[in-house]
Formats: structure tokens, sequence, C-alpha cells
């Protein structure tokens, strides 16, 4: 007699594509998820340049309420935007030009700050994954070249055990 195949891990990635098609829309994308994100929380975003990570990023300030415009801090490699309000503050990480992994990334103290901010670090992968299993991955896929296409298709991943119940289809609307 056959056993019945076990449910489904609690923690199994959760997925969501999105099709956006302006700056404003990305942005929205930003404010939509920053309702989703709590203190400890990890966000890693990858695509292109000029794709829109700092647009959704900008996004996600608005969303959290925090302090301070939200800019690329591609030579200051780390921002930190107070709450305004009783939110955790918005640290912002830029690792392109950081070429190691997480111990090139340890005078940022961001597993110090993790517990009690949100951290998102653009260019992230292969630096920070040993933060903390659950986290989130954002993707943004943009046509290349000489193009004036606005179109971006964005892939949301929770990974982990924070992410398998967080409500990520709320995205979509």
């Amino acid at each position: 007699m056959e056993r019945p195949a076990a449910p489904a891990a609690p923690h199994e990635a959760a997925e969501i594509r999105l099709t956006i098609t302006s700056p404003e829309q990305m942005r929205e994308l930003g404010r939509r998820l920053a309702k989703l994100l709590r203190a400890g929380d990890l966000v890693m975003l990858s695509g292109e340049l000029g794709a829109g990570k700092t647009t959704l990023t900008r996004g996600l300030g608005e969303g959290l309420g925090v302090r301070g415009a939200v800019t690329s801090p591609t030579f200051v490699i780390a921002r930190v935007h107070p709450s305004l309000g009783g939110g955790p503050p918005l640290v912002h990480v830029d690792a392109y030009r950081l070429g190691g992994g997480l111990d090139e990334m340890e005078d940022l103290d961001l597993d110090v700050s993790l517990p009690e901010s949100v951290i998102v670090v653009e260019w992230g992968e292969g630096k920070v994954e040993e933060l903390t299993e659950d986290r989130l991955q954002v993707v943004i896929h943009r046509a290349v070249g000489d193009t004036t296409d606005e179109v971006r298709h964005v892939t949301v991943t929770g990974l982990g055990e924070r992410w398998a119940e967080a409500g990520l289809e709320t995205l979509t609307g």
C-alpha cells in the first residue's frame, strides 16, 4: 500500500512574478512590499544596472516611513534611514563594489543591525546569504542594450519559514 505524499514543508520557497511597466509602478511595488516587512528581514535585490533596484528601495523607504531620501549608496556602501514612526530603520546597502563574501562586509555590522532593522542589499548574491536562512530575493529583469523599454519582469522569492505564510500574493494587487 502506498503512503500518501507528505505535506509540503512550511518553509519551502514562496514565489510570485510581476510585470512592471513604469518607475512609478516599481515604487508602488516597494510601498506594497514594505507592508509585509518587519524588523529582522533581509531583502536581496538583483538585476542589471538601471533595472530599478534603487527605485524599488525608494518605495520601500516610503512605505516604511523612514527619514531621508533613499538614493543609491554605491559610493558610501550603506545608508541607514531611521524610522519617522515606530517602525524599523531601513539599512540600504549596495554591495556592487565589494568583491568578497560576508567577511568583506563584516565592517558594516549587518549581523548586528539585522534583528532591529530591515536590510536591503543590492548586488548581495554570494555575499550576504549567510546572515539568515529567511530572506526575500527580488530579481528584476529588463531589456538590455539601446532601448527605452520600461518593462521589467520581477520575481519575488521568499526563502525560509518567515516567508512561507507572509502573503506575497498581496503584491500582485
